[in-house]
């Protein structure tokens, strides 16, 4: 199904007032194809994946990269430009105190398979310059992400199952949702926060396209039930009666 990405992130930012730019992710197996997407810009220097993901995010900009623009290895294993590392040798006396503990880290991190993917480009997700995406990246507040999530339950409910890896939650994130396909949220970590300009109140969800349309129309269908954002405080002393009567009536 073709999906009209421009409609898409209007209707999103309609209904969660969102403050970050919708973002495209996609992965190209080869350089060229991601060198032939229009208005594309390429690094000048050495950069983390959260970096290069920030410039489409916070700037707005449409940027293509190969593992050569990459900084390390561990950006370029989630997704998919390096194999993974399941040592995580340089992280003891960093992020963990012990070999065994950063070696469990590295094996947990869900990453795109390596050999089939050269490149990859993120740009905002209206532009249509990279459609159709592998994956959108939507950055809100825990309020907003509460209910884009009710969206996506609202017909077909699945009970969602998410990680936290810790650090290099990048592989929560897109990492998970470009090597499955499934929704993935994340807590972005410290390096994502630090070089890629994450603000503390902003989680992270990666999502398809298609899943991102779902949710749009179970929020559409939320906000005619009387359910939408921004949620107003009922006030902590109050009778609820009054509010909830006005959602389920009837139904007790």
């Amino acid at each position: 199904m073709e999906i009209d990405t421009r409609q898409l992130v209007a209707d999103l930012n309609a209904l969660l007032r969102l403050r970050t730019t919708v973002t495209a992710m996609k992965l190209f197996e080869t350089v060229e194809a991601m060198e032939a997407i229009p208005r594309i810009r390429r690094p000048k220097a050495k950069h983390t994946t959260d970096q290069i993901v920030g410039m489409a995010a916070r700037l707005g900009w449409t940027v293509g990269i190969t593992a050569d623009d990459l900084v390390g290895q561990q950006c370029q294993a989630v997704i998919g430009l390096a194999p993974r590392d399941d040592t995580g040798a340089r992280y003891v006396g960093v992020w963990h105190g012990d070999a065994e503990s950063a070696a469990a880290r590295q094996q947990a991190l869900t990453c795109v398979p390596h050999g089939r993917y050269r490149a990859m480009a993120v740009g905002p997700l209206d532009s249509g310059r990279l459609d159709p995406a592998d994956i959108a990246l939507v950055y809100a507040t825990p309020g907003q992400m509460i209910i884009l999530i009710n969206g996506l339950q609202y017909t077909g409910y699945k009970k969602f199952d998410w990680s936290v890896v810790g650090e290099t939650a990048c592989a929560d994130s897109w990492g998970r949702a470009l090597a499955t396909g499934e929704p993935s949220l994340s807590l972005p970590c410290y390096a994502e926060r630090r070089y890629g300009g994450v603000p503390d109140e902003e989680m992270l969800m990666a999502i398809r396209p298609a899943d991102l349309q779902k949710a749009v129309e179970g929020m559409r269908a939320l906000a005619r039930n009387g359910i939408r954002y921004p949620i107003p405080p009922y006030g902590v002393q109050m009778d609820p009666s009054a509010g909830m009567g006005a959602s389920y009536g009837a139904k007790g």
